[in-house]
């Protein structure tokens, strides 16, 4: 099987990484350069690792087809793109939907819109996608856990979460600096935080399958420190504040 990447940013980087470092068979990975630094380093790294001239060879010489760019960039060019029917297209474009897609590719190939997160690189992660696919599912699996999800307006639920990447890595980062702006080295401070929430977020993973706002009660004591935190938050409006930006990015997937 031949793979091949249209856009080489963060996320296909992230993908090609978990693909060359996994089990997953396949006879070369053909990629854009369209990031010609990323792409250069990813032919460095991995000997199956083909360089494009252009994207239309990219679909001409591959079985399965990754959508890995901007929703601008997608609407530009896939429209010119020309596939085949027996090809299998995944899409990680956030805001162009499955409909949308059809009539951008034309042809019955089978298409499927899959939300991969950079930790993907390391094998590890959610994969949602969506319609389910039992190949495309096996395949995720080897590089995280697929979730299959029966309709795709349940899955922009899952796209709006996704959005919450950068944001948590804010709040670490934020945390972070308040250490070292005290006097400790940042090397111990990022450390310190990475490691700790780590450890919350194994623990949660541990306990998912009850309703994790017990997690948030047990890690309280009266007077305690987390019960400060807690309850200064919610009455600065954090926790709402998320909520609404959920909503917000919801909105926008779905116009």
């Amino acid at each position: 099987m031949k793979l091949g990447f249209i856009g080489t940013g963060k996320i296909a980087s992230s993908v090609i990484t978990g693909v060359c470092n996994s089990k997953i068979y396949f006879k070369k990975i053909i990629i854009s350069s369209r990031n010609k630094k990323i792409s250069q380093n990813l032919k460095k790294r991995f000997k199956k690792i083909v360089i494009a001239k252009n994207n239309q060879q990219i679909v001409d010489n591959c079985d399965w087809v990754f959508l890995s760019i901007t929703p601008t960039v997608g609407q530009k060019i896939i429209k010119d793109l020309r596939f085949r029917s027996n090809q299998t297209i995944i899409s990680f474009i956030s805001t162009i939907t499955l409909s949308q897609l059809k009539k951008l590719i034309k042809v019955k190939a089978k298409i499927v819109r899959a939300i991969p997160l950079p930790p993907i690189s390391l094998k590890k992660g959610p994969v949602p996608i969506s319609p389910p696919n039992k190949k495309i599912k096996a395949f995720f699996d080897k590089l995280g856990t697929a979730v299959e999800i029966k309709n795709e307006k349940l899955s922009i639920n899952f796209w709006s979460t996704s959005g919450m990447m950068a944001p948590f890595y804010e709040f670490l980062r934020t945390m972070i600096s308040w250490l070292v702006k005290r006097g400790v080295k940042r090397k111990d401070a990022q450390k310190y935080i990475t490691s700790l929430f780590l450890a919350l977020s194994e623990d949660a993973v541990v306990n998912s399958k009850k309703d994790l706002k017990f997690l948030v009660k047990d890690s309280q004591t009266p007077k305690g420190l987390n019960e400060q935190g807690v309850k200064e938050l919610t009455k600065a409006g954090f926790y709402k504040s998320l909520e609404k930006t959920l909503n917000s990015i919801h909105k926008r997937l779905n116009r």
